[in-house]
Order: C-alpha cells, then structure tokens, then sequence
C-alpha cells in the first residue's frame, strides 16, 4: 500500500490507481484517509464514505474533481434551478426565504417573461435578519457553472383526475427532456452535485447518471457524473405527509421513517427497530402514498408540500452537510433513504432494522432494481 497526501487528505493506494497531479507520497498514512480502488461498473461506488474512510473510483474521469470540491467546499455555494413552474416557482421561493449563506441563485426557463417576473419578484423581498440570496437570471450555456443544478422542469403533467401514479406517467416526456441536461453535464466536466427533482425522481435520478456516463455508441465510459453526484429530491414530502396522518390518528412516529421511491412502492415504517408494527406502517403507507390525490380530489394540484419538505428543506440540509432524505445510489440503483454529503462523500444512516421492515426494503430495491426504461 502506498500513500499519498493531496489537499489535507491521504490517498491509499493498493494498486496502480491513477493519482493526480500534487500528490506527494507520504510514509505513513494520516486521517481523513481516502482508499483509492479502480471499477469501471454502474454498479460500483464513485465517492462514498464507509466508517472513517472514504473510498475513491478512480475509473472516474472527474473523481479528482468531486473530490476537490468536497474537501474545499465554497462558502456560499451557488444553485441554479432550471424551471420555474408550480413546483420550481415554491422551491425558488423557499431557497430566497430559508437559503441564509447561499452565493446566488440562478434561474432558467425558456419562457423569458416568467423568468424576468421572478427575478423581480423574489429580489423585492425584505430580509428579516440576515441578507437574502440573490436570484438572477442565466442563460442556458451558464447553467452548469455552479455547485448544484436544480432540475425541476417536467413535462406531461397528468391532468387533475386523473388516477394511478401520476408520478410514472411523466418518465418518458421528462427523461426525453433529461437528456440534452444529462450531456451538458458530461461536457461541462461539472462537479457539483445534480438535485432531480422532477417526477420520478428515483427512476430519472438513474437515467441522469447513466445517461452522462455514454459516449456516441451508447457505451459505458465513465466520463460523466459519479453516482453520488446525482441525488433525487422526493422523499421529505412522503416522510412528512406520513407524520401528518400519524398525528390524525394519533399514531406515535417520533421514530418514524421512509424509505424508497416517491410514489409507489414506497415504504413508511412508525419505527425501524424492535418498536416496528407491521400494521400500523402499512396503514401510514397507504396514506402517504395517496396523500396527493387527496389534494388533487379539492381539485388542486399538490406541489407546495414537495417543492418545500422534499426539495427546498432537503436540499439545503444537503448543502449543509446534514442527514436528509433522498435517492441515492445504492450498487446501481436510486433508494430513497436518510443520507448525509460531507467532505468524505455520500453517507448512508445506519441503525438496525426489525426482520419486518427488511423484507419489505429488499422487496422494495428488487422492484427498482428491475425497472425498465
């Protein structure tokens, strides 16, 4: 094993892994340490973090890069959020109200006028304590010059009455449209982090990263994205929404959890350990997961609960490094779950789990494991 000391921290090389450029070889290795391994699989880890260690793919072209941006991350990271409809006009004004430190925030819409209108709107907002961010308007070639994308831009969005998972009724107009963004990313080498955060977030989380990873043959070439670079942003709002009914019945979910995708297939559980009851976590599935339909029954469309719990909260808990929801990528596939993006890259909650609720999470990762799309 030979080790190396690169930007405070200390590369572990086992093999011929590739280093880059200022890495001095050291004797003894010091913490944080980052053990280097070379695996060019979709199903294979880019930056993730096990214990005290990080793990680094170098089959990654860009894994130097995500590395440098998060052992130096900016002080006020910049967002841009391309779309500015039901949802991205609510996230936008929750980031103005709650994003205290953000640089900026940009913006992108192709309708012109709706982006001039938010840019005015949102930058005549009074602080209460602390200056605001401040929201400008970017133009396509500017988007990926930032810390995080924001994609909220969704297209086919089923009418109010219709029925079934409205969420999957929108994959194929939005990853058609994910595609041009999942390319612009490869091209740009960006390295900051990509929040998907229009439906199904689980599902086009998967096709952003692996879409970013092809070149002109279709091949898998790890030049793009790292898994961990991309994050979906659904899960806060079902976490929510199950907290709520709990309160309604009057069903303890102090320990609540959820975990999956947003949408079907989602698992809501009042407990993770030995206080898990079966019956009452199916019960606060089932509300959850039709909580929108609820709303869409008032005749509403439900998006000021997601563009706040599951993306505006999230994402800023994100940014600061703090445990959250959202689907992240575990051997090849999007699960929702408790996480946290820190210096030494993508960490996951752990904490034991009742035999019960296992076996629905299997049930649950073997299902989006199998999605076709």
């Amino acid at each position: 094993m030979e080790y190396y000391a690169y930007g405070g921290a200390c590369l572990a090389r086992p093999n011929l892994e590739r280093l880059p450029a200022g890495a001095l070889r050291v004797m003894d290795p010091f913490s944080p340490l980052v053990c280097l391994f070379y695996q060019p699989s979709p199903r294979a880890g880019g930056l993730f973090r096990s214990g005290s260690r990080a793990f680094l793919n170098t089959a990654y072209a860009n894994c130097y890069a995500l590395l440098d941006r998060l052992l130096h991350p900016p002080e006020a990271p910049r967002l841009n959020l391309v779309g500015l409809g039901d949802v991205g006009g609510t996230l936008l004004t929750g980031l103005k109200l709650l994003g205290q430190g953000l640089g900026e925030i940009g913006i992108y819409d192709p309708d012109e006028t709706r982006m001039a209108r938010y840019e005015m709107e949102l930058n005549q907002i009074l602080p209460l304590e602390e200056p605001l961010p401040r929201v400008v308007c970017k133009k396509a070639e500017e988007l990926f010059q930032c810390d995080a994308l924001l994609f909220t831009a969704s297209r086919g969005v089923p009418p109010l009455g219709q029925g079934g998972d409205v969420r999957m009724a929108q994959y194929g107009a939005n990853k058609d449209m994910l595609r041009a963004y999942a390319r612009a990313a490869r091209e740009a080498g960006f390295s900051g982090l990509f929040c998907q955060i229009s439906d199904p977030v689980d599902q086009l989380s998967r096709f952003v990263f692996l879409e970013s990873n092809r070149d002109v043959s279709g091949r898998f070439d790890c030049e793009g994205l790292l898994p961990e670079q991309v994050q979906g942003y659904g899960l806060g709002v079902m976490a929510a929404r199950a907290a709520y009914y709990a309160e309604k019945e009057g069903i303890g979910f102090a320990e609540g959890r959820a975990y999956g995708p947003h949408g079907a297939g989602l698992v809501i559980a009042n407990a993770p350990g030995d206080a898990y009851d079966e019956a009452l976590s199916l019960r606060l599935t089932k509300l959850a997961r039709e909580a929108n339909l609820q709303v869409r029954a008032l005749g509403y469309k439900p998006y000021i609960a997601p563009g706040l719990s599951s993306a505006c909260v999230s994402i800023l808990q994100t940014l600061r490094g703090q445990w959250h929801l959202g689907a992240v990528p575990i051997r090849g596939v999007y699960f929702g779950c408790k996480n946290r993006f820190g210096p030494l890259g993508l960490e996951l909650y752990a904490e034991d789990i009742h035999p019960g609720l296992q076996a629905r999470l299997e049930a649950c990762y073997k299902e989006l494991e199998g999605f076709e799309g």
